[in-house]
């Protein structure tokens, strides 16, 4: 166990830092591969190479996160909201 004792509240902490880095990258995350593009390619500035490195550990720290909540029998909240419902 991570000794995390809160994953909703250590995911959304998490999410809200996904989502910054991804905006500082240029990075749709609903779109897989705008963020494996990002991930793969080694960015011009240092301050850009930065922001990349950072969005790749916490989007690893996430999946691994998931991981221990699925094994624990609790259901990880998704990363990239529903739409809401037409009507």
């Amino acid at each position: 166990m991570s000794g995390f004792e809160n994953y909703d509240q250590e995911l959304t902490g998490l999410d809200h830092e996904i989502r910054h880095y991804a905006a500082v990258c240029g990075v749709d995350l609903a779109n897989r591969y705008e963020i494996e593009a990002c991930l793969r390619n080694h960015h011009d500035t240092w301050a850009e190479d930065k922001a990349r490195e950072n969005l790749r550990g916490l989007l690893v720290l996430r999946i691994k996160v998931e991981t221990e909540m699925i094994e624990l029998g609790f259901l990880p909240s998704s990363l990239i909201p529903s739409p809401p419902p037409e009507g």
